[in-house]
């Protein structure tokens, strides 16, 4: 019977259009949480964002008013690498670091939390979110890299095996077919000899394992990460890297598009849209759940930067590229993330003079609407060295080794 209903909650954990957790907030024991088929109504009236934080009363959280203007929203979850107070020897287990979960259309902060688990060494970096699991990577730790599953909406995180695979971008993704999540890395830098190194983790096998590569590369080209360290995009079930080409033939360095099939775990090279002379770095993300690109390039006027954003409208067709639109923004700094709704959230900085003729640099967010070029300035101060990423809430059961409850 527990692998019955083990398996239903993971199915029904992964149907974007309710909530199961809802039914976690009046019921007095996890065994009331899998809704009977006359609850599934009820449960499409109150979307995730209404009950991100689970208390163990399993009441409905204070915030409830703010959280009820976000219902048509996706909620928005920030890692923040900033140090706070450690807690006291003998309280929960908790480390430095916060996330903060924020309205799509406002970036009005809804709750704030902490990552209850700790690295030995460095700041964890946020891989990605998908489908209400986040994943974290400690990649300065010797010999190997830690990761973690969290899934706050149950309060589980799971360490995953120890693994060799160094020096690689990684990303999560979920597999529809095996009902599988998977995170996936390639070697930071690579060229033809020796072949770039793949590694695959499963959720449902709990284990990692070599994948090849399985594309013929330029002779004498170096491969190296293009993506500036942002959340890989999973779109279309397939994960994407952006790759810088350098050497060889080439008289400049040229991009190349990978993307691998979180199903049939097989990678393929997706074409780009036409270059348009020379510029500076190119992002692979997502819009509106399309595969999208953004290129940049110094404007005409002082301190401008001209952000170019590409749109693949139908997913791996080269003729489906078309240049959405072309942004001029006056102090850019930094992109950080589109959001649902196609609103581009970036940071601007300006340098201002002190009374002791110091240059300071002043920085704020922005979100900028695409259609209307109307920007807004957000209260919330997301450092642009964080990660946005959609998070949904979710019941996905973490299972196996090394799962712990808070």
């Amino acid at each position: 019977m527990a692998t019955e209903v083990r398996s239903l909650i993971r199915f029904l954990s992964v149907t974007p259009s309710f909530s199961v957790a809802v039914a976690l907030s009046v019921a007095p024991s996890f065994s009331v949480a899998v809704p009977s088929l006359s609850l599934i109504p009820s449960l499409q009236l109150c979307p995730s964002p209404l009950l991100f934080r689970l208390p163990h009363s399993f009441r409905l959280c204070n915030s409830v008013l703010l959280r009820r203007r976000c219902l048509e929203a996706t909620p928005y979850v920030t890692h923040i690498p900033r140090n706070i107070p450690e807690p006291s020897s003998g309280s929960s287990r908790s480390s430095g670091q916060l996330c903060t979960l924020t309205c799509d259309r406002t970036f009005e902060t809804i709750s704030e939390f902490r990552v209850p688990f700790t690295f030995q060494s460095g700041f964890p970096h946020f891989v990605g979110s998908c489908n209400g699991i986040l994943c974290f990577i400690n990649d300065n730790a010797p010999g190997s890299n830690v990761f973690y599953l969290w899934n706050h909406s149950i309060r589980k995180f799971k360490r995953l095996p120890d693994n060799q695979f160094l020096v690689m971008t990684f990303g999560i993704g979920y597999g529809s077919q095996n009902n599988d999540f998977k995170v996936v890395g390639i070697s930071w830098t690579f060229a033809k000899s020796p072949p770039p190194k793949v590694g695959v983790y499963s959720l449902n096998s709990d284990s990692w394992k070599r994948v090849e590569l399985g594309i013929s590369l330029r002779p004498n080209v170096l491969y190296y990460n293009g993506n500036y360290f942002k959340a890989l995009p999973f779109v279309s079930g397939h994960l994407h890297w952006m790759f810088k080409m350098s050497g060889g033939q080439e008289r400049h360095s040229t991009h190349m598009l990978l993307s691998f099939d979180v199903n049939s775990e097989k990678f393929k090279q997706l074409p780009l849209p036409d270059d348009e002379g020379s510029c500076l770095p190119k992002l692979i993300t997502s819009f509106k759940g399309k595969l999208a690109m953004i290129k940049f390039k110094i404007g005409a006027q002082q301190h401008s930067m001209l952000c170019s954003i590409w749109v693949m409208r139908e997913y791996g067709v080269i003729d489906s590229w078309n240049k959405l639109r072309v942004l001029s923004i006056e102090n850019f700094n930094a992109f950080i993330s589109f959001t649902k709704f196609g609103l581009l959230l970036i940071q601007k900085g300006s340098l201002l003079v002190s009374t002791n003729s110091d240059f300071q640099r002043k920085y704020k967010n922005v979100l900028i609407d695409s259609e209307t070029l109307q920007e807004k300035e957000i209260g919330n101060q997301v450092d642009y060295r964080s990660d946005v990423a959609a998070y949904m809430e979710n019941l996905v059961l973490l299972d196996g080794a090394n799962v712990v409850s808070y």
